[in-house]
């Protein structure tokens, strides 16, 4: 096999990366909430009926910004009904998922939530405008965010949360472009809404952090003249414009599905080069950023059928994926192309965070444990926190049927503060080790600290309730830092994080 290589020089760099880049989900779905996040009763759980082993493993992914409450589940979504006593809230049904929706975990408990996973864990609240618009928007912030003295600050301290939530990051919507959401809109109907809803929330909070919907997948018909013509209307009022991607082998194409990065570096690229076409057209210098605050590897293609089956059940089994090695490896590639456009990207949610296509799963009354995909992003989040460094690899290729020759390794770093520097890489062949030799000009590392490896001989191989730790990250022999070049070898199929110091 012929080596991979590249050179890292740390004056060539792509942004320093946004701690929001690590962010993820929490949707009304399935069991991501109730047993997820939330089961009262629970042996682990405390006096709010949070789960302190799903705590546990939240803290250790390492997740920031955490996206709420939707979702498709958003655009039917009536905040009034999630405050307040909880045996006062009512029951709806919920379109989106043909779920009944108790209530019993509303705004306060997803405040409290997040503040007991730490101070990284900034709330991402989503507004319904598919059902509802400018005045609920309005009435929800100043419910969450107004200190008091008016009729919704004060029926929240009434509520029991006297200091007010500090929301800044909102989102205007969700998937509005899709034919599937409740309420869906035309490009140039979402776009007036989402512009009245903006200047709203501005003419409260000047300081507001807001995100225009973008299309909902690159493969969307609507796709890049819908982001033209909603950003027509909003360039100046928001600060973000979302992008969405799952991924999934189809039709057994695994190579292809090993190469999802390429698809989504390419989404990344298409809508920067529309905004900043917007940008020039209106002769605006302000510069609109990305929210990638969809993304994941999902089976969807077994959704539909399992949606359609449900009989308006509470919190039922859905969209559980159970994922292997290989799922964690795309997965990991997929991290890498953030990283690799952190200039940009400044927010991303993983979707979902708990049982819902997530990296944490825990059975009812019994334990939690973590996926295979939960290890790439821990570490991601760990030590991707600084400057990335422009990575140009030099790689074999392979063939692939969506989208023809792509590179074996695929790669990135980045910068820490301390000086220190950290390497991750995916080689995407099934069958091959990948050589892999890396200059370093100008950088101060002088030894290899880890070369963490999570791969295995059977590329099938999942973490279940049976066999929890089936699959972790296993140390790599042989790597070397020398005269300022490492050198390693890649296992087949692999995620590779090669930390130096």
């Amino acid at each position: 096999m012929r080596t991979a290589r590249f050179t890292l020089d740390p004056a060539f760099t792509v942004g320093t990366v946004d701690p929001r880049l690590f962010g993820s989900f929490v949707e009304h779905l399935g069991r991501c909430v109730y047993t997820g996040v939330f089961e009262p009763g629970h042996p682990t759980a405390d006096a709010d009926g949070i789960r302190g082993d799903v705590l546990d493993l939240v803290r250790e992914l390492g997740v920031t910004a955490v996206r709420y409450p939707g979702g498709n589940f958003v655009s039917g979504y009536r905040w009034e009904d999630s405050v307040g006593p909880v045996e006062a809230r009512p029951r709806r049904l919920d379109p989106a998922w043909r779920s009944t929706e108790t209530n019993r975990f509303g705004l306060s408990e997803y405040i409290s939530f997040l503040r007991k996973i730490g101070p990284q864990a900034e709330p991402m609240m989503a507004l319904n405008l598919g059902t509802r618009g400018v005045a609920e928007a309005l009435q929800l912030q100043e419910y969450a965010n107004h200190p008091g003295g008016t009729a919704l600050s004060d029926l929240r301290a009434e509520h029991g949360d006297k200091d007010p939530f500090g929301i800044r990051l909102w989102c205007l919507g969700n998937e509005m472009d899709g034919p599937w959401q409740t309420g869906h809109k035309t490009a140039a109907e979402y776009g007036r809404v989402a512009a009245e809803t903006a200047r709203a929330m501005r003419q409260i909070d000047p300081g507001v952090q807001l995100v225009a919907c973008g299309s909902s997948g690159r493969s969307m018909p609507t796709f890049a003249e819908w982001e033209a013509t909603v950003l027509q209307e909003t360039y100046d009022l928001v600060d973000h414009i979302s992008l969405h991607a799952y991924y999934e082998p189809l039709d057994g194409d695994v190579d292809s599905f090993l190469a999802s990065a390429v698809d989504m570096e390419a989404f990344i690229e298409d809508v920067v080069a529309t905004c900043d076409h917007v940008g020039a057209r209106l002769k605006s210098r302000k510069r609109i950023n990305l929210s990638f605050d969809e993304w994941n590897v999902w089976y969807m293609s077994r959704t539909e059928e399992q949606v359609s089956a449900l009989d308006w059940p509470e919190a039922p089994r859905l969209l559980e994926d159970n994922y292997s090695v290989l799922d964690a490896v795309v997965l990991g590639s997929l991290l890498i192309a953030l990283l690799r456009h952190a200039d940009r990207v400044t927010v991303a949610c993983l979707a979902q965070l708990v049982n819902v296509i997530a990296p944490i799963m825990t059975e009812p009354g019994g334990p939690a444990w973590r996926q295979t995909t939960f290890f790439p992003f821990a570490q991601a989040s760990r030590y991707g926190r600084g400057e990335v460094l422009d990575v140009r690899v030099d790689s074999p290729t392979y063939a692939t049927r969506k989208y023809g020759e792509a590179d074996l390794l695929h790669a990135t770093a980045v910068r820490g503060e301390d000086g220190t520097l950290t390497v991750f890489a995916v080689n995407r062949s099934r069958t091959e080790p990948l050589p892999l030799d890396v200059a370093l000009n100008g950088l101060g590392p002088t030894s290899v600290v880890e070369h963490s490896v999570l791969a295995d001989a059977d590329p099938d191989a999942r973490n279940t309730l049976a066999e929890p730790d089936r699959v972790t990250p296993h140390a790599a022999e042989g790597t070397t830092l020398d005269g300022g070049r490492l050198s390693a070898v890649l296992e087949p199929l692999s995620w590779n994080v090669i930390r130096l110091a």
